[in-house]
């Protein structure tokens, strides 16, 4: 697959035990393509350990279907349940495998920074993040199970974060001063 120089390609992951959500976006210049978003189901299956080589298995067949220049990953948020956060902290684990085995860098993105940079609200709902993605990527129809939105919404973020100004000043004038060449008149 040719690819245009300025086009990269995000893979967005919400690792789950049961449902796990990926998403793919392609960037060409400053134009956003949805590519592919769905879920892997796991509850099929019997033992944790079966699980996980599951979700490594699935993970490597998307990198290699879809060659994303990057993933982009959801972190665990921090519950109660020991048992769950260490379940889900192995499932981000094994994807973060797959990544780092075929060499593609990954990123991690708490969830009020994903929802805070799709919505604007670091507390919106899964359903108010699924609406904004329908409206910024064309998505005619909600899926069933918002775990394919997570994903995609991760991947959005990880393009956002990218794209954020970094600046030392704290006023226009500095940034301008620092940045000349990102300036145009």
């Amino acid at each position: 697959m040719a690819k245009v120089i300025n086009e990269k390609i995000i893979l967005g992951l919400d690792p789950g035990t049961n449902v796990m959500g990926y998403g793919i976006i392609a960037i060409k210049g400053s134009k956003l393509d949805l590519i592919q978003f769905g879920v892997i189901h796991l509850s099929k299956y019997e033992g944790h350990e079966l699980k996980l080589k599951k979700i490594f298995e699935r993970v490597l067949s998307l990198l290699d279907e879809y060659h994303p220049d990057e993933v982009a990953l959801e972190a665990p948020f921090f519950g109660k349940n020991v048992q769950s956060m260490l379940k889900l902290g192995r499932a981000q684990g094994v994807s973060m495998a797959a990544a780092l085995y075929r060499g593609i860098p990954i990123i991690e993105y708490a969830p009020k920074k994903v929802k805070q940079s799709v919505t604007g609200n670091g507390n919106a709902s899964k359903e108010q993040v699924a609406k904004m993605l329908m409206t910024l990527l064309g998505i005619k129809e909600l899926p069933k199970l918002l775990d394919a939105t997570d994903a995609l919404a991760v991947a959005l973020c990880h393009h956002f974060q990218k794209g954020e100004m970094k600046s030392k000043s704290k006023t226009w004038e500095g940034f301008v001063k620092e940045n000349p060449k990102r300036v145009t008149k």
